[in-house]
């Protein structure tokens, strides 16, 4: 994966974050990439409930400062001594939006952190900091699952060749998608599982309300897969398949995108979901498709999502 030259790490001592330090460090090593390790420190964090003698702010600031900076020269440390390029920074701020401002300041190509949800229920593996990122955040965001930190045995890369011809920001992420996810499968020797969902829209109502018969819903049927499975084969041809360990292609059949790429996730014991989100090109906003919230609130492996051509980022550096 030698696409990412300017990593940024998100440092957060209160999760487990073991496998995505070992994770962006093999990566960064790989790439010869410049690292960044950073940390946010929020804001209510300088703040007393009530007054406390002989304790001022500026004190309190410096102390914590200090101590989140000596973790992190710890984690910088480690780096080095596997002869990374490597500095480390600690912020005051909103934790989403100091590490989107450093990623438009610093020009970083990758954001990667650990889950920062304490919760234990699968639906909750992503926590706000992950989703505002995946949201908003301008570059691919990593999000390393604890205990990934071994070489990825499967990686499941989600594309949509459904959309019309015109959608650019559409056509523009399916290509980028494979290349992230096959360039993995390389550098870990992976199965690379791509999963393509289709349906015919409102079948249902074409019988009851335009009164088609079975015979033509059928014939229907039969040219959109295979509209979609020329589609998705010409998609394929752009992977370079030299040392991954195999490709699998699933076309798959569901009303629901989401539930159909979560049931052979966790069928084929996926350890990586390369997908996309969906926005409003040339905006100065954000919208994460149905399908992309729907996956991220269900599935329980690591994640990498990236955005289309032409995304823009609602937060900025004079926010």
């Amino acid at each position: 994966m030698k696409r990412f030259k300017n990593i940024l790490f998100l440092s957060n001592p209160k999760v487990k974050q073991n496998a995505a330090i070992q994770r962006a460090g093999s990566l960064a090593k790989q790439n010869d990439a410049k690292l960044t390790v950073l940390s946010v420190l929020k804001e209510s964090a300088y703040t007393l409930p009530v007054p406390i003698p002989d304790i001022e702010l500026d004190d309190l600031q410096a102390q914590l400062m200090r101590e989140h900076r000596v973790e992190l020269e710890r984690i910088a440390d480690g780096f080095r001594q596997e002869g990374i390029d490597v500095q480390a920074k600690v912020v005051v701020g909103t934790v989403f939006i100091e590490v989107i401002r450093e990623v438009l300041r610093e020009q970083h190509d990758l954001v990667m952190l650990a889950p920062d949800s304490k919760h234990g229920l699968i639906s909750r593996l992503f926590g706000s900091v992950s989703m505002h990122l995946m949201r908003k955040c301008p570059c691919p965001v990593w999000v390393v699952k604890p205990g990934s930190g071994k070489p990825y045995r499967r990686i499941l890369a989600a594309v949509d060749t459904f959309s019309e011809p015109w959608d650019e920001a559409e056509e523009s992420i399916n290509p980028l998608i494979l290349q992230l996810s096959s360039s993995m499968a390389q550098i870990d020797k992976s199965e690379l599982h791509v999963i393509q969902v289709w349906d015919v829209a409102n079948e249902g109502y074409l019988g009851t309300l335009l009164h088609i018969d079975e015979k033509s819903l059928r014939r229907l049927r039969d040219e959109t897969r295979n509209d979609i499975r020329q589609r998705l084969e010409q998609l394929m041809q752009s992977i370079d398949r030299d040392g991954i360990g195999a490709v699998r292609t699933h076309l798959k059949r569901g009303d629901d995108p989401a539930e159909t790429i979560v049931k052979l996730a966790r069928k084929q014991k996926i350890d990586l979901l390369v997908m996309g989100t969906v926005c409003r090109t040339g905006l100065a906003g954000f919208l994460i498709g149905n399908t992309a919230e729907e996956v991220l609130g269900a599935i329980d492996c690591s994640v990498l999502t990236v955005k289309p051509a032409g995304f823009v980022s609602p937060v900025t550096l004079g926010d």
